[in-house]
């Protein structure tokens, strides 16, 4: 596989994590995901993780350390993992993805799925702290804060885009059309059963 880049972005609950493990499952990506950065400072603290707790955190460093904050520390990352195929789960800014331009075959996935159905979605798996007792008028206020506002004009600057609607292995088809446009020479993963 040639170097690749990918980074991707969605709304809450769109099916990011699950492209995200595909890939690390079936073609051997290395994952970094951009919400770690302040997960690991809020379990540091000793913080619960829910929404409101990361968007804070991210506020609080991106101001004081500059928006493109994620991005210098993702590309940092990325140097000291030296690998072919690099996978950015969590894009949200515009400012995420100036520094990771500058990568080898760096691409941008939107990755988009209806309201409802990304609602439940999040209410099942639990991901934060706060996503099981999550109403749909809590959830729909989620989109306001500060960083998710800008994601859905990141649809503008994506390579690609998937809609995540159906089952899994129709997301898995998808997500296999897109790496052999980046990689048409690759092979596409054969081993489909070990991330459903």
């Amino acid at each position: 596989m040639k170097k690749i880049t990918l980074g991707i972005t969605g709304e809450i609950a769109s099916g990011k994590d699950t492209v995200a493990k595909y890939l690390v499952d079936c073609y051997g990506a290395v994952q970094f995901r951009t919400s770690d950065i302040f997960r690991d400072v809020l379990k540091t603290l000793y913080v619960p993780e829910t929404r409101e707790s990361i968007a804070k955190m991210s506020q609080i460093l991106r101001q004081n350390f500059g928006d493109d904050l994620v991005a210098r520390v993702i590309h940092e990352r990325i140097k000291k993992a030296d690998a072919p195929f690099i996978v950015v789960d969590g894009v949200r800014r515009f400012s995420d993805i100036l520094l990771l331009k500058n990568e080898p075959h760096f691409s941008l996935l939107f990755v988009e799925a209806p309201m409802e159905l990304r609602y439940n979605r999040l209410t099942q798996r639990r991901q934060n702290a706060d996503d099981a007792t999550k109403t749909f008028e809590e959830f729909q206020h989620d989109h306001e804060r500060e960083t998710e506002v800008s994601i859905n004009s990141l649809k503008l600057q994506a390579n690609h885009l998937i809609s995540n609607e159906g089952g899994k292995e129709e997301l898995f088809a998808k997500i296999d059309a897109v790496i052999k446009k980046l990689d048409p020479n690759g092979e596409v993963c054969k081993k489909k059963e070990a991330s459903s």
